[in-house]
Formats: structure tokens, C-alpha cells, sequence
């Protein structure tokens, strides 16, 4: 059989395509692990926040929420979101920081207000006094990241699409127009090839003859605590404006907390360092002098960025046939669907859908790196 279609990776990118391509194509989905989504979608503490990523990549988490907020039927929700807010946090000798940041997202639709000390306690009890303002968005709201992904898989399945899991790839070779694809012990063989690969998509395109484009693969550190006192329910998400941490709440009062790392790694099953999970408890009783009571979890996962960290979708503009929807970072999650749309019109050769229309399909594809 030659498929219309084969996606190497199986996580949000890989599956959203997967589910979203016109169910009259042949579509193969090429999974290395037990089961998509092991390595980044799985290990995610995914939230909606149009600032996320920065003004570049706003307009792919703006177009996102319609989707996220109100998910086809076959999703089995009514919402994949819940409104949590967000609070980045601000020094005292940071105005100009905090007037550049609202600056920045001064062309797109988002509700930024700047709050001051008496503010932050009203939401942060116990916040250090080094903390004197902020930017408050109301509308920032956590993402349930496993009904997003599961959903796109079942959709997928619904529409004919087989999933190959234990299929990692080593070998892409490409004559008269079809790829031969070697992944595990099996041959495949696919007229196009989307690169969906995550923190692999360089090693990827490398066997496919395309030049890498850079993308490399972070850690990201996450911690689950029990803390006293409880963390209120209606906690925001909490952001360093500076970068250094970030804390959201949980069920039962816990938080999960992370110092905002990204350590440049290989590709593979990462693991959190010890120095990263100390870090995070550190900087996070600094800034709200809360105490820890235990820590109950921890983990890391891979986030992967291309050189100007956007991401990276189109065709390859060397290698007809080899397609790229790689370089999500840490927004991944947020922007799936508008990144699928867009990918799924590119690949179909047909427009993109009007919901789209804020997004330059330019400024994420390959051959920016190529002039």
C-alpha cells in the first residue's frame, strides 16, 4: 500500500494533523514509543495565555481558542479549558519592563492590566515584599491537555487512520515520487511526509536528505507539592515576568511549580535533575514564603525550538514531499489548532480556513531559514 500521507510522531502536532486531513486521504501515523504523546504532550502543564511564546506566536494561541473552548462533539466535552487568569509578576524596578511587555501585544485583542502591590495580595497570600506590581490577564485558562490529545487520536481513528505505536524511524528514502519509510521491523511507503517529530524533527529531516533547521531539544522541570497553606482555588497561574518561575494550582491545594528551565538536551526519555527540582522549590518559597510540606512528584519533558523560536510549518523548500510542523516549544498545546489548520491546508493544497485570517503563514515556514 502507498499512503497519501505519513506523519512521523504522534503527539499533539502529529495527532491533530492526523484528525484534521480530509478523511478520503491514506494516512499513516508513525508513533517510536508504546503510545503517542510519551515525551512532551504527556508531560505537559499545558495553559491557554496569549502572551505565551510572545507577539509571534499570539496570533496561532488567539485563533486556538475557539477550538479549545468549544471542541467538535466527537471530543466527548463541552470545553477542554477552564478559566484560571494569570499574574505576571513584577519588581519594584521594573516599570519599563511591564510597559514593554503591554507594549508588545498592543495589536492583538488581549485584556492586560497592569496591578499594583495591593493587588497581588488579594491573590497571592504571603507574597514577598519584593514583588510591587504586575500584569493581570483574565482570560488565560488551563488546558486539559490528555481529552485534547486523546480526542484528536479518536478522531483520527474514526476517520481511517492507521497508528503505528513501536515504530520508531532510521531510515527515509525517497524514489519517483514515494518515500520508503523503514520503522521498526516494518517497511511503509507514503507520497508525502510530514516531519511532526518534536525534539527529532532535525535527526528526521536529516535522513530524509533535507538540511536541519536547527531545532533542539530543552528540558523543562516540573514539581508537584503540598503546600501550607493550601493554595486557594481560585489561584492564578503566577509568571515571573523575568523568567524564573512559574507556579499553577492543582487538585487538593497542590501547586505544580517549575524554574522556568530549559536545558539544552539530547533527545530522549528526559529525566529532572535534582539541582533544576531544587531550584524550583527555591525560587517559589523566595516569592510567596509559602511552606512546603511535601514534595509529592516530579518530572521533565522536552520542549524543542527552532533558531528564532517560532515554529516551523511548511514544506521543506529542497525536498518536495517532506512537510514540517516542528519548533512548538512550550505552546504547543495552545496553538494545535490553529497549527493544524494551517498544516492541513498546506498539505491539501486548498486555503486556509477564514478563522486564520490574522495569521502570515511566512513567518513559520522553512525557507526563512534558507534566504
Amino acid at each position: 500500500m502507498i499512503y497519501d500521507i505519513a506523519i512521523i510522531g504522534g503527539g499533539i502536532a502529529g495527532a491533530s494533523i492526523a484528525a484534521e486531513l480530509d478523511p478520503a486521504l491514506s494516512v499513516l501515523l508513525l508513533e517510536a514509543e508504546d503510545a503517542p504523546g510519551y515525551h512532551a504532550t504527556g508531560r505537559s502543564a499545558a495553559f491557554w495565555d496569549q502572551c505565551y511564546g510572545g507577539p509571534g506566536v499570539e496570533p496561532l494561541t488567539s485563533a486556538s481558542h475557539a477550538f479549545l473552548a468549544s471542541p467538535p462533539p466527537g471530543f466527548g466535552m463541552a470545553t477542554l479549558l477552564k478559566q484560571r487568569g494569570v499574574l505576571y509578576l513584577a519588581r519594584g524596578n521594573q516599570q519599563a519592563e511591564v510597559s514593554d511587555f503591554v507594549a508588545s501585544f498592543a495589536a492583538a485583542d488581549i485584556r492586560l492590566d497592569k496591578v499594583d502591590r495591593t493587588y497581588l495580595e488579594t491573590r497571592i497570600p504571603r507574597l514577598a515584599d519584593e514583588w510591587q506590581m504586575g500584569v493581570h490577564s483574565p482570560d488565560t485558562a488551563d488546558i486539559d491537555v490528555a481529552a485534547l490529545h486523546q480526542g484528536w487520536l479518536a478522531q483520527a481513528r474514526r476517520n481511517g487512520v492507521e497508528i503505528a505505536c513501536k515504530s520508531s524511524v532510521f531510515s527515509l528514502n525517497r524514489t519517483a515520487d514515494i518515500w520508503k519509510i523503514q520503522a521498526g521491523d516494518r517497511q511503509f511507503r507514503a507520497k508525502t511526509i510530514v516531519n511532526a517529530a518534536g525534539a527529532w524533527a532535525d535527526q528526521i529531516a536529516e535522513m530524509a536528505g533535507a538540511k536541519p533547521l536547527g531545532v533542539a531539544p530543552y528540558r523543562r522541570t516540573v514539581v508537584q507539592v503540598r503546600v501550607d497553606p493550601a493554595a486557594p482555588a481560585d489561584l492564578p497561574l503566577v509568571i515571573d515576568l523575568s523568567g524564573s518561575f512559574y507556579f499553577k494550582p492543582d487538585t487538593g491545594g497542590r501547586l505544580w511549580i517549575s524554574p522556568h528551565d530549559e536545558v539544552p538536551c539530547e533527545a530522549g526519555d528526559a529525566a529532572p535533575d535534582e539541582m533544576d527540582v531544587a531550584l524550583a522549590l527555591d525560587r517559589f518559597v523566595r516569592a510567596t514564603g509559602w511552606q512546603i510540606e511535601a514534595v509529592e512528584r516530579k518530572w521533565a519533558g522536552l520542549r524543542s525550538f527552532a533558531p528564532d523560536r517560532l515554529p516551523v510549518v511548511g514544506e521543506d523548500p529542497f525536498i518536495p514531499g517532506f512537510f514540517w510542523c516542528a519548533g512548538q516549544g512550550g505552546f504547543g498545546i495552545q496553538t494545535a489548532p490553529a497549527i493544524a489548520a494551517l498544516s492541513v491546508a498546506m498539505i491539501q493544497n486548498k486555503p486556509a480556513p477564514g478563522w486564520l485570517n490574522r495569521i502570515d503563514p511566512a513567518l513559520y515556514a522553512p525557507d526563512r531559514f534558507t534566504s
